[in-house]
């Protein structure tokens, strides 16, 4: 499946989080941990996804546009997530 994104707001999550949009897209090629972000109202479904590219585990939260994922944001997952992701994939 195609991910998209906007261009400024991968700069921002480059500046902010020193995760490129290009390379949070790659967690797809693995294993995935998805969930709902049903924290707030966005006006639209996001979904959390949790994988690992290149040794490093990233959170990654997207929307559906079509049959795109169109990617929000991208950073580095906490220490938390890290381990309810290997948790859940029985490790």
């Amino acid at each position: 499946m195609e991910c998209e994104w906007n261009p400024a707001k991968n700069d921002s999550n480059i500046a902010h989080h020193g995760i490129d949009f290009e390379d949070a897209r790659r967690i797809f090629d693995g294993l995935v941990l998805e969930r709902i972000d049903d924290r707030f109202d966005y006006g639209e479904e996001r979904i959390i996804a949790i994988g690992v590219v290149d040794g490093r585990e990233l959170y990654v939260v997207y929307t559906m546009r079509e049959e795109r994922r169109r990617i929000i944001s991208a950073r580095r997952v906490t220490r938390y997530e890290r381990e309810a992701y290997y948790q859940a994939l029985g490790g």
